[in-house]
């Protein structure tokens, strides 16, 4: 497998030069149009986050419905749970252990576990598997740095992530709803793709705590019950780890989430999905539209095998 090196770049935004929103928004704005009106076409994808189509029209979605239309379950099972029953959440001070095949293990506070990776801002499509999604700015660091510098070993196939369990601060796991803690995986290759990120904020801002701060997984191509929240454990792993939803209706969750209109949910057509804001369905694009992005890793594969 060839594994690339990391980027130099700067440690994470402070504080006070966060962009504000109608600023940051203005901003993207203007370089899209630029960059429309100066028929650079070949360079949107890397400005707007991607892909196959629409990355030039398509509109973010506001602040408000990204923060108060969540699913985390650890704060309870509807949408509008997470933003109410959140705020006792406590985010900081915050660490993250490195476990399983690699040479360099350990427990790093959060600080030190971000320092020195390369902060980026994409603009992701993310795709719920409940048929609705979004367009989001994300601010984090590129996961693949990240594991890099935890150097891996040749037995290493997998990554497994979970999130924190702290039920005296989260509603939801107090009622077992779903086995807690929150448990998610990646094959290394979909790791180690430049489009998998560690986000530790959208809109310029820091992660608010229904959005799964202060760190939290983001792979565009896939469903979104594959972004685990508020994680506190990655581990290299030789066997394919299962999920929480693999756990729960393997029929239903299985380990890839890949973003397939022809695979449908048992209950529901993955054919279509609603962009929140709009009323109008629209047609689900194959890996969410980033085709040309991650295609790659699946030559080969029976996606309605591997779903």
């Amino acid at each position: 497998m060839l594994i690339r090196k990391p980027r130099a770049g700067e440690g994470d935004i402070p504080s006070s030069e966060i962009t504000p929103y109608e600023v940051y928004l203005d901003r993207r704005r203007f370089i899209a149009q630029s960059v429309t009106l100066a028929g650079a076409a070949a360079f949107v994808p890397s400005i707007l986050g991607a892909s196959e189509s629409r990355q030039q029209s398509e509109e973010l979605t506001s602040f408000e419905d990204i923060t108060h239309y969540n699913n985390f379950y650890e704060f309870g099972t509807s949408k509008e749970d997470p933003a109410q029953y959140s705020g006792s959440f406590k985010p900081k001070p915050w660490s993250v252990q490195i476990a399983g095949e690699c040479g360099n293990p350990g427990t790093f506070a959060l600080e030190d576990f971000l320092k020195g990776h390369e902060v980026v801002e994409p603009v992701y499509r993310m795709r719920c598997v409940e048929a609705w999604s979004m367009v989001i700015p994300w601010r984090g660091v590129r996961l693949r740095d990240v594991l890099i510098k935890a150097q891996p070993t040749g037995n290493a196939k997998f990554i497994k992530m979970t999130s924190v369990l702290r039920p005296e601060e989260m509603l939801g796991q107090r009622h077992q709803v779903i086995p807690f803690p929150y448990v998610e995986g990646l094959r290394l290759d979909e790791a180690l793709n430049e489009m998998t990120l560690l986000a530790t904020g959208l809109y310029g801002k820091d992660l608010l705590n229904q959005n799964g701060a202060p760190l939290r997984l983001v792979t565009p191509w896939k469903y979104g019950f594959k972004g685990v929240k508020s994680i506190v454990k990655i581990e290299f792993t030789q066997e394919m780890p299962e999920n929480t939803w693999q756990v729960m209706a393997a029929n239903e969750y299985g380990f890839y989430a890949n973003v397939n209109p022809d695979v449908d949910h048992p209950r529901w057509s993955q054919a279509r999905e609603r962009r929140i804001g709009e009323f109008t369905r629209r047609p689900t694009l194959m890996f969410n539209g980033y085709t040309e992005q991650v295609a790659h890793m699946y030559k080969g594969m029976d996606l309605t095998r591997w779903y």
